[in-house]
């Protein structure tokens, strides 16, 4: 679905991305694991188009995007829930999940149909869908924040430290919630500090280090690596 070939990016005259090369298939949960710094964002950042590429290609479901506007790019299928979350903290969580699906031109029913299949994935959203985003816990703002990407319609979704600052039983749920996704058919590419967790639930999983891919194989085979135990588990 994705492949990202000798990508570059820059701020200013610091090289954030140096080359990064990774594949997500159909389907796939993959995820990118790598200390502060590494690049993980920044690379979210760019497939999304809020971060321009200064070189490399960007290929979805076969055609180049690296030169698409960012809303181009949620019109063709990818959404980006951000890190810390970012939710429209004054409105409503039901009018932050609505906003989700701005660009969408399939209808009222489809669109609502899918802020039903949120509720389902996150019933807490349901309960709560008048209430001020901003009153909303952290766990459940992030709820809102991948619920809110899901109203897009998206075939990848890209989902930027979901686990960050919440505790582990609400992590449990996250990533309870991101497995489901992938049953339904979802293709998802995590950014994620908790690398144990991402990689436990990942089909495969990158690591990054100063912008550069230096792992790559099986969540299994990277839980397994000595190399990412030891930097990354704290084994």
């Amino acid at each position: 679905m994705l492949t990202v070939e000798g990508l570059k990016a820059r701020y200013g005259r610091i090289e954030a991305l140096k080359g990064v090369d990774l594949t997500v298939g159909a389907g796939e949960i993959v995820a990118l694991v790598g200390a502060n710094g590494a690049g993980k964002t920044t690379l979210l950042r760019t497939i999304s188009g809020i971060e321009p590429a200064a070189a490399g290609r960007i290929v979805f479901e076969g055609q180049p995007i690296e030169r698409l506007a960012s809303h181009v790019r949620v019109a063709r299928g990818i959404s980006q829930s951000p890190e810390g979350r970012q939710v429209f903290a004054p409105l409503s969580v039901e009018d932050n999940l609505r906003l989700g699906g701005y660009r969408r031109r399939d209808g009222a029913a489809a669109a609502t149909a899918d802020l039903e299949r949120c509720f389902t994935l996150f019933p807490i959203l349901k309960e709560r869908r008048r209430q001020a985003a901003g009153s909303l816990s952290g766990g459940q703002q992030q709820m809102l924040a991948i619920g809110r990407a899901l109203m897009a319609a998206p075939k990848l979704l890209l989902l930027d430290e979901p686990s960050l600052g919440l505790a582990p039983v609400i992590v449990d749920q996250i990533l309870a919630a991101i497995t489901r996704l992938r049953s339904e058919g979802m293709t998802v590419l995590l950014v994620e500090q908790n690398a144990a967790a991402a990689l436990a639930i990942a089909d495969r999983g990158y690591v990054l280090e100063l912008g550069t891919v230096t792992l790559t194989g099986t969540g299994r085979a990277l839980l397994d690596d000595p190399k990412v135990r030891e930097a990354y588990l704290g084994v």
